[in-house]
C-alpha cells in the first residue's frame, strides 16, 4: 500500500512514478503516444572563454502531454513532497512558453496546481490527483483557445514524418511547422517563416510539405531555390522520404507525373519567352510553392524570378528565410505578410542549438589613416593613379596594395597557427580578383602546409570550376582539405559548413542581410567534430553591424520611395551607376548614399556576384567592371587587435576572463563573506564548482590567465575579492604544520596524508571522489572497502574524516 511510504522522504522520481503518472494514466492518457518523460527542449548554451568552451547544463521538462506527437498540450512539473505543491509552476511555465501550450500542472504528489490559460478568470486552481483532466477535456479546451473550426482539424492533426529513429522536430521547428499548418488551414495563401541560419529551415519545410501532402490538402508542390547546390542537398537529404513522388525540374519541361517538384529558378525562366518553361503548365498546376531563401531574387518585384510566383499566384506560397529583406526597394513582408513564426540567432545561441562567436577586430594603419599616391604616380601596370585619398572601403575594390593583402594573410595564418592550423576557414573578399590574390598570399604564408597538400587553401568562386568542385569536400567534416576557402559571394548562403571555425571578413559589408548570411556560415554546431563555437576575424569593421538594433530583431518596413519621387530620375541613375557589386544579398548603397532616401533600380538578373553552379542555367557569374589600381612598396602595419565575446545579454563585450568572473560572481554573492560561508557550509565543494561553471566561469580559462596552482576557492578570492593568492601546496603545508593527523590511527593518517597530497597536486575535486582510493598510492594499501574499514571503521566515518580534512584545508578562510 502507498500509505506505507513516508511521502516526505521520497525522491522526485519516486513522486512521479508512484503518484503523478498513475493519476494521469487513470484519467485516460495513453502511455505510449501521449506521455513523454524527461523532455529535453534545449541543448544548453555554449560559453566560450579563450580557446575553451563548455555547455551549460539544461533541465528537462518532467512530463509533456500530447494530443498527437505533433501536438503538445500540457507540461507537468514535479517536485519532491517536502516542497509546496506549486513549487514547480514557474519552471513549468517556462517550458510551456517554449512549446506554446496553455496548460501547466505542478505537483508534489499530494495533488496538482493547474494553470489554465484558456480560463483567464480562474488562471490557477488546486485539484486532487484523481481529478486530473482527460485528454478529450484538454483537447477541447485547446481547440477552443486556438479557435479551430471542425474543417481545420484534419489538417492540423496530420502527423509529421517519423522514420522510427527517434528523431523529432525541435521545439521551435515544431512551432514553425504548426504555425504554418494553422495559417494554411485558415485559408492564408502567403506565409513567411524566419529562422536563423543553421536551425533546420529545410527540415522544417519538409515536415510542412509532408503534412500538407499526406493530408491531401496540397497535391502538387514546388520547392523553389536559386542555387543548384541547395536543390541537390534538399533532394538527397531532408526530402529523401518523398522517394519516387519527387523529381528535380530540368530546363526543358515540368513533368506532371510527379507530385513533388524541386526547381531552380534559373532552369525555369530566362529573358527569352521560350526559356520560361513554367508557362508550359497551367497557372493552377501547383497547389503549394515553398520558396527557399526568399530574401534573394524572388523578393524583388521586377526580378524575372518573381514572375514565377506571380504566374502561380493561386498556389499557397510559403517563404523561408534567415534574413527577411526589408530595404528601400525590396520587402518580403509586403509580399508574404508578417512572419508566422520567428526563431532568431540570439534564441538559437541561448538554447544551445547555434554556436556563439568571438570577434577579433584588427585595425591596419593604412585603413585608419588612408593612403594617397604621389603626384603622377603610376601603378604596377603603368596606369596613372587618380589623385585622392584611398581608405578602407576602397582597398581591394578600386585600390590594391600588395602589402595590405600580405599582412591580412599573415594575420590569418598566425591566428590559425596559434589555435588550429586545420580549422575550416572561409575568407570573404570583395570580388573574385581579391579572392585569388588572397589565396596566393595565404599559400605563400603556409609553405609547410602547401607541401603537405596543395589544397590547403583554395579559391572557391563561381568563375572557378576547379574551386567549385572542391566545395563538397570543404563542407564535409570528414574531409581535411581544403582547409581555407577564399571567396566573395558564392559561399555567403546555402553552404552547410558545419565545422567552419573561422570566418574572415576582408570585404566591405553594409547590407544587414548579407552580414547575417555570412555570420550564418559559422553558427552551426557539430559536437562530433568538436565544433561548438567560432571566431570572426574582422579587418573591415563589418562587425560593427552587431551593434545595429536590426541585427537580431524584426526588420522595419522601410520601402517608402520610388525613383519618380525625385525631380530628376536621371540624376538618380548617375548616382547609382558604378557603386560596386550588385549581388542579390547586398542591395544597400555605399557609405556616401543614404539607403533610406532613394531606391536603386534592380536588374532582371539579380544573381550573386560569384554565381554558383552554371548547369541548367543556374547562377551565371556577373562581375561588374570596376577600375582598379595595383600598387606595392607601401608600408602597412597592424595598429590594434582586440577580442570581443558574445555575452549573456546577446551583446559583444571586450573583457578578460577576470572581468567576466567578477561580474558573474556579483550576481550570486553579495560579498566575500557570503561566498566564504557558502563554500565552508557545502557538504561537497564540487557542487559549488559546478554551480559557478553554470554561470560561465570556466576554470581552465581562468587558470590560463591567472595560474594553474590555485584552488577554485582561492582563484575566486584572488580574482574577485583581491585577496593575496594562496596555492594548493601552501594550503596543504599549513595543514601539515598544525600536526592535524595525530588524532588518527596509523592507517587513517597515511590515507589522509595521501589525500592531502592529492589535493595539492590536483585540487579538492580529487579528495571528494571516493574512487580516488582505487589509484596510486592507495591501491598499494588494499581495496577501497578494506582501506575504509581498517582505517576508519566504515564509510560514514571515512566521509566524516574527509569533510574534516576539507575544513582543515580552508580553516584560514
Amino acid at each position: 500500500m502507498v500509505e506505507k511510504f513516508s511521502k516526505s522522504q521520497l525522491s522526485e522520481a519516486d513522486i512521479i512514478s508512484k503518484f503523478i503518472l498513475p493519476a494521469i494514466k487513470e484519467n485516460g492518457w495513453d502511455d505510449m503516444n501521449q506521455i513523454r518523460q524527461e523532455v529535453k527542449l534545449r541543448d544548453g548554451k555554449v560559453v566560450v572563454r579563450g580557446q575553451i568552451a563548455a555547455r551549460k547544463k539544461v533541465k528537462s521538462a518532467d512530463i509533456v502531454l500530447y494530443h498527437k506527437p505533433s501536438m503538445p498540450l500540457a507540461v507537468v512539473e514535479a517536485k519532491a513532497n517536502k516542497h509546496e505543491i506549486g513549487k514547480g509552476m514557474q519552471q513549468g511555465l517556462d517550458y510551456a512558453s517554449l512549446l506554446d501550450v496553455p496548460f501547466v500542472f505542478a505537483s508534489n504528489g499530494d495533488g496538482f496546481v493547474f494553470h489554465d490559460k484558456t480560463n483567464p478568470a480562474q488562471l490557477e486552481t488546486e485539484i486532487r490527483l484523481e481529478d486530473f483532466p482527460s485528454p478529450q477535456m484538454l483537447w477541447e479546451k485547446y481547440c477552443q483557445w486556438k479557435g479551430y473550426s471542425d474543417e481545420q482539424l484534419p489538417l492540423i492533426t496530420q502527423a509529421y514524418y517519423d522514420d522510427g529513429s527517434g528523431k523529432s522536430p525541435r521545439y521551435y521547428q515544431l512551432n514553425a511547422i504548426n504555425k504554418t499548418i494553422e495559417a494554411v488551414s485558415e485559408g492564408k495563401n502567403r506565409v513567411l517563416l524566419v529562422m536563423a541560419t543553421g536551425t533546420g529551415k529545410t527540415y522544417t519545410a519538409f515536415q510542412i510539405i509532408w503534412r500538407l501532402w499526406k493530408s491531401g490538402a496540397k497535391k502538387r508542390i514546388l520547392f523553389l531555390a536559386d542555387r543548384n547546390i541547395l536543390v541537390d542537398q534538399t533532394k538527397n537529404n531532408d526530402f529523401q522520404p518523398f522517394g519516387t513522388a519527387m523529381t528535380k525540374i530540368g530546363n526543358r519541361n515540368i513533368d506532371p507525373a510527379f507530385e513533388i517538384h524541386l526547381g531552380l529558378y534559373q532552369a525555369m525562366t530566362g529573358q527569352e519567352e521560350q526559356k520560361k518553361i513554367f508557362k508550359n503548365v497551367s497557372p493552377d498546376f501547383f497547389d503549394l510553392i515553398v520558396v527557399d531563401e526568399c530574401h534573394r531574387g524572388s523578393a524583388s518585384e521586377d526580378s524575372a524570378w518573381r514572375e514565377i510566383l506571380e504566374y502561380f499566384s493561386s498556389a499557397t506560397q510559403i517563404g523561408l528565410t534567415a534574413t527577411p529583406k526589408e530595404t528601400d526597394e525590396v520587402s518580403n513582408i509586403e509580399y508574404f505578410g508578417e512572419p508566422a513564426y520567428t526563431y532568431s540567432l540570439k534564441q538559437g545561441i541561448e538554447d544551445g542549438f547555434l554556436a556563439p562567436y568571438k570577434v577579433v577586430r584588427v585595425d591596419l594603419d593604412v585603413d585608419l589613416q588612408g593612403w594617397r599616391p604621389t603626384k603622377g604616380q603610376k601603378d604596377k601596370h603603368g596606369e596613372t593613379i587618380t589623385d585622392r585619398i584611398y581608405n578602407q572601403k576602397d582597398f581591394d575594390r578600386t585600390m590594391v596594395i600588395d602589402e595590405r593583402t600580405a599582412l591580412v594573410a599573415q594575420t590569418i595564418t598566425k591566428y590559425l597557427k596559434r589555435t588550429d592550423p586545420m580549422a575550416k576557414t572561409i575568407v570573404f573578399c570583395n570580388d573574385v580578383d581579391h579572392a585569388e590574390r588572397m589565396r596566393r598570399a595565404i599559400a605563400n604564408c603556409n609553405p609547410e602546409q602547401m607541401a603537405k597538400n596543395e589544397k590547403y587553401v583554395m579559391k572557391i568562386t563561381g568563375d572557378d570550376e576547379i574551386g567549385k568542385a572542391q566545395l563538397d569536400n570543404f563542407i564535409n567534416p570528414k574531409k581535411a582539405y581544403p582547409v581555407i576557402a577564399t571567396t566573395s559571394e558564392l559561399m555567403t548562403t546555402g553552404v552547410d559548413a558545419k565545422t567552419c571555425k573561422l570566418v574572415v571578413l576582408d570585404s566591405t559589408i553594409k547590407s544587414m542581410t548579407k552580414f547575417k548570411q555570412i555570420i550564418g556560415r559559422g553558427t552551426r554546431i557539430d559536437d562530433r567534430f568538436g565544433k561548438l563555437w567560432f571566431s570572426i576575424l574582422d579587418f573591415k569593421k563589418a562587425t560593427e553591424l552587431f551593434a545595429d538594433e536590426r541585427f537580431d530583431g524584426t526588420p522595419e518596413r522601410v520601402k517608402v520611395t520610388k525613383p519618380e519621387d525625385f525631380e530628376n530620375p536621371d540624376d538618380l541613375n548617375d548616382i547609382v551607376d558604378g557603386t560596386g557589386d550588385k549581388g542579390a544579398d547586398d542591395s544597400s548603397f555605399e557609405d556616401d548614399i543614404d539607403p533610406t532616401t532613394i531606391s536603386k533600380p534592380t536588374t532582371p538578373t539579380d544573381t550573386p556576384t560569384d554565381g554558383g553552379n552554371t548547369s541548367e542555367g543556374g547562377d551565371e557569374p556577373i562581375q561588374e567592371e570596376v577600375r582598379k589600381f595595383y600598387v606595392s612598396g607601401v608600408s602597412v602595419t597592424k595598429v590594434a587587435e582586440r577580442v570581443q565575446y558574445y555575452d549573456s545579454d546577446g551583446k559583444l563585450v571586450t573583457e578578460s576572463f577576470k572581468d567576466y568572473t567578477r561580474k558573474a560572481m556579483a550576481t550570486q554573492f553579495a560579498s566575500m563573506d557570503d561566498f566564504t560561508k557558502k563554500w565552508n557550509d557545502a557538504d561537497r565543494k564540487q557542487a559549488i564548482i559546478d554551480e559557478l561553471a553554470e554561470l560561465g566561469i570556466i576554470w581552465e580559462a581562468l587558470e590560463q590567465e591567472v595560474g594553474k596552482d590555485m584552488d577554485p576557492f582561492d582563484m575566486i578570492c584572488h580574482v574577485v575579492y583581491d585577496q593575496p593568492p594562496l596555492t594548493r601546496k601552501e594550503r596543504a603545508e599549513n595543514v601539515k604544520k598544525r600536526n592535524y593527523f595525530t588524532k588518527y590511527g596509523e592507517t587513517a593518517q597515511q590515507v589522509l596524508n595521501n589525500l592531502l597530497d592529492k589535493y595539492a597536486d590536483e585540487g579538492v575535486q580529487e579528495i571528494e571522489n571516493i574512487h580516488v582510493l582505487k589509484v596510486k598510492p592507495f591501491d598499494e594499501m588494499g581495496r577501497p572497502i578494506e582501506i575504509i574499514k581498517k582505517g576508519f571503521g566504515g564509510k560514514p566515518k571515512y566521509l566524516a574524516a574527509v569533510k574534516e580534512l576539507e575544513e582543515a584545508i580552508y580553516r584560514s578562510a
